[in-house]
């Protein structure tokens, strides 16, 4: 969440934010709750103040046996604790609605993040690899799942409902494989490897910036007051959840968990195969740093690298997009994807995503660190997918197959699948 006193000063960037990042909020309301608020805290501690001086009066009074004095003083208190009632509810009804629109205000967003209102008006900022020249009609993801019976989604459907999804085989030793040469790849770079909750509570969901807005992607757990995370990006960073944390050198965490998505709003989109299902497993990258906006943009680029790097490793042609304003979630204050090139598609498709949101989600989380002056201030937080799997597995089986239905495994994956360098169809 942004700071109220920079709110205040800044209502109308805070107008333009939330319009263009697509969210709902009345700024007017908010900075009128604000006031309401303040004002009722400001009276609520006076009459407090005044009823303790009341009762110090009534104590004195009643030792020095000035009973008559004392009684006035008792029904003067009556009235204050009265009023006080009175103020207390509608405080607690102001600080209610309050809370509901503060938790909607946006992060701001980086001077040169592109304005534009869908993954449309993204801007592309580079290509990587040659697009695969197919002379015969190829197959896709599904076609080679099913001659290599690496998938299996009508026995997914049958067992779990739409968008599920059965890998077999060497279809889960690709699964595997992807996020252990994504975790190996962060290992090597610093980071330090977590097994993570996925139930969590809901002020985790709220303080990561999850909830509200996202509440409707989210599964919670019936009869329990816990929820199925969608990234672990939101265990990794709760880890710290309300500490003062030593950032002398940027913290660096990694996760490869599943993952679970409701999918709400999705209805008909992306139905076929594998690209948007329920549960998933992902490779996270999580890094906490200093409130330096120089530093946490320089890690940005470490963290789009890495995936770069990962993207490189599984020789795939990819582009990198910076992420308009309107294809941002609510937290993002700068954002790149890295969109892989899937020829059924005949389209780059989003498969990767890096985000810093400066000090938004460390304030939720109350995750603060003590400056070279011993002030306290908030860290910047990032994130980024290393991978995402089984969507990853579309560019990888389709990029690498070859007209005899065999598929070419990278080398960098070939120790992950037991030294092999492709798959070849059961009948070949």
């Amino acid at each position: 969440m942004l700071d109220m006193k920079w709110i205040r000063e800044n209502a109308e960037e805070v107008r333009i934010t939330a319009e263009r990042k697509g969210i709902d909020i009345s700024v007017d309301d908010l900075l009128e709750l604000d006031e309401r608020k303040r004002r009722l805290i400001q009276e609520t501690d006076g009459l407090r103040e005044r009823r303790n001086k009341l009762s110090q009066e009534i104590g004195r009074f009643m030792l020095e046996k000035r009973v008559e004095e004392a009684e006035v003083i008792k029904v003067e208190t009556k009235e204050v604790n009265e009023r006080l009632s009175l103020l207390d509810c509608e405080l607690k009804a102001v600080e209610e609605r309050f809370v509901a629109l503060y938790e909607l205000v946006p992060n701001r967003v980086s001077p040169d993040t592109p304005i534009g209102r869908s993954d449309a008006d993204n801007v592309e900022l580079a290509k990587v690899g040659d697009l695969p020249c197919f002379d015969y009609e190829i197959r896709d993801h599904i076609a080679l799942g099913e001659l290599h019976d690496l998938i299996d989604i009508p026995r997914g459907v049958k067992t779990a409902g739409s968008r599920h999804y059965y890998l077999k085989g060497a279809g889960v030793l690709l699964h595997r494989a992807v996020q252990q040469l994504a975790l190996d790849l962060l290992i090597e770079k610093g980071f330090t490897p977590m097994e993570v909750p996925l139930m969590v509570r809901p002020e985790a969901m709220s303080n990561t910036a999850y909830f509200p807005l996202g509440k409707d992607q989210t599964y919670r757990l019936e009869d329990e007051e816990s929820y199925l995370v969608g990234t672990s990006e939101v265990p990794l960073v709760t880890f710290h959840a309300g500490e003062i944390v030593d950032v002398e050198k940027p913290i660096k965490l990694a996760a490869a968990s599943m993952c679970f998505r409701s999918e709400v709003g999705s209805a008909g989109r992306d139905v076929h195969g594998l690209y948007r299902v329920h549960q998933f497993a992902k490779v996270e990258q999580v890094v906490i740093c200093r409130a330096d906006p120089e530093l946490s943009d320089a890690i940005l680029g470490e963290i789009t690298a890495n995936a770069e790097t990962l993207l490189q490793l599984l020789e795939l042609p990819y582009r990198k997009v910076a992420v308009c304003t309107g294809d941002m979630s609510q937290k993002t204050y700068k954002q790149y994807d890295l969109e892989t090139w899937m020829p059924s598609r005949a389209a780059y498709g989003e498969t990767h995503s890096s985000s810093n949101l400066h000090a938004f989600q460390a304030r939720r989380s109350n995750i603060r660190y003590r400056d070279e002056n011993g002030t306290l201030r908030f860290c910047h937080t990032l994130n980024n997918t290393a991978v995402a799997s089984p969507r990853i597995l579309i560019p990888l089986l389709e990029n690498h197959q070859r007209e005899d239905g065999s598929i070419y495994i990278p080398a960098a994956l070939s120790p992950y699948m037991y030294g092999k360098t492709e798959l070849i169809p059961p009948q070949l």
